[in-house]
């Protein structure tokens, strides 16, 4: 594969670079730089500024509200924005339940939820994990009994991201204890404001609030909110997670913090001059950039061959090679910062935070790493634990 741009993807580079230095919001540039929480301000304000441009959704097509840009210029945009340091686009929604919707759900449900979720009207989250039902999904217990012209449902999500700013929430739900637990699932768009449904915060280790459990009781869910044929949900739900799986890789965010990596190796001092001077350390840098090229080159593959049923399972190596990636990233990350990697100030994480006598020299980016390098812990379970994509992998593509 010739992974050299042409004169006319490298002109559309330009063009992309020029946009986010002019648009980009400074303080929110900088929050993601410092690796700072997710602010939903800044996701919001952001998607509203690219919908204007026109570049609201780069992999949708043009019937939608599209750029209709090619896979590669998909791939300079994202790419582009992470070295710019801009603030994610909405992801569960943009890039999860939209795809859904555009090849599952009616045009009633096309013409209501599309515009409102390229135009960042609606924020949604995600209802598949419950406890007892992470990677073996399909034995999900919240269920849905048809009554007239609604689902009443009730049950648990759990892990559920960001699920305290959403308004929305796709949910896979039990419509059948009959036969195989696959056949008995279908998916249900539940507006988080219904009577009944409620968010319960879970404070992960640097105290942030990021997940939550969803509970369920007796919500009322119209019959027009589900997507598709009753029964069917575990069919549009490996669609998603295709996408999804894809999307895990973030590979420009990962370069960008590679980036980082190299920065600050030439930068701190361990006990034998600059990290970056051991032959060690230096090495395991080679090897990380080594994996994430071939990782862009096996994800450019991946999105180039995509087809209306979905990424297939390749999109399992993404999955496993960007979890484990970002995960290094961060390993080396806390090797450099040494002593400081183990200090966690709540307080630093602000824009305004000034360091107090006997901190000035801590560093600016240390404030968010050790939380990042727990938070990534997790890269390698959710989506579907690497473990079972591995298991997609034998089974769909080595025929073991």
């Amino acid at each position: 594969m010739d992974l050299s741009f042409t004169e006319k993807e490298m002109e559309f580079r330009d063009e992309v670079r020029k946009f986010l230095i002019s648009n980009i919001p400074s303080n929110a540039s900088k929050r993601v730089s410092m690796g700072f929480p997710i602010d939903p301000v800044d996701v919001i304000e952001w998607q509203k500024i690219l919908y204007a441009k026109g570049w609201g959704a780069s992999s949708w097509p043009t019937e939608f509200g599209g750029t209709g840009w090619s896979t590669t210029e998909q791939h300079i945009f994202e790419e582009e924005c992470a070295n710019a340091n801009a603030p994610l686009q909405p992801p569960f929604g943009l890039k999860m339940v939209a795809p859904v919707i555009m090849a599952f759900g009616n045009q009633h449900q096309k013409k209501h939820y599309l515009p409102k979720i390229i135009q960042g009207q609606d924020w949604w989250c995600q209802g598949y994990s419950e406890p007892g039902s992470g990677s073996d999904l399909a034995s999900l217990k919240t269920q849905a009994k048809r009554v007239g012209q609604h689902y009443i449902v009730n049950g648990q999500k759990t892990w559920t991201t960001l699920a305290q700013h959403a308004n929305m929430i796709f949910c896979l739900v039990r419509t059948n204890t009959e036969g195989r637990q696959q056949e008995g699932i279908s998916f249900l768009l539940i507006d988080m404001k219904s009577p009944g449904v409620s968010v319960r915060p879970i404070i992960m280790l640097d105290g942030e609030h990021e997940i939550n459990e969803v509970w369920f009781d007796n919500v009322e869910v119209p019959v027009e909110n589900l997507v598709g044929e009753e029964n069917k949900g575990w069919t549009y739900a490996k669609y998603l997670l295709g996408h999804e799986r894809t999307n895990i890789a973030q590979i420009g965010k990962s370069k960008r913090e590679l980036n980082r990596l190299i920065k600050l190796a030439k930068l701190q001092r361990g006990p034998k001059g600059r990290m970056i001077d051991d032959q060690r350390f230096r090495d395991q840098i080679a090897n990380l950039q080594i994996e994430l090229n071939a990782l862009e080159i096996t994800n450019l593959r991946v999105i180039n061959s995509q087809d209306k049923n979905g990424v297939g399972p390749q999109a399992s190596l993404l999955k496993i090679k960007g979890a484990e990636i970002q995960q290094q990233l961060t390993e080396l990350q806390m090797q450099i910062l040494g002593p400081y990697s183990a200090v966690h100030l709540k307080e630093a994480l602000s824009l305004d935070w000034v360091a107090p006598t006997g901190l000035s020299s801590y560093p600016d980016f240390g404030a968010a790493l050790s939380g990042a390098y727990f938070n990534y812990r997790k890269t390698t379970i959710y989506g579907g634990s690497n473990e079972i994509q591995r298991n997609i992998i034998s089974k769909m593509m080595l025929d073991l």
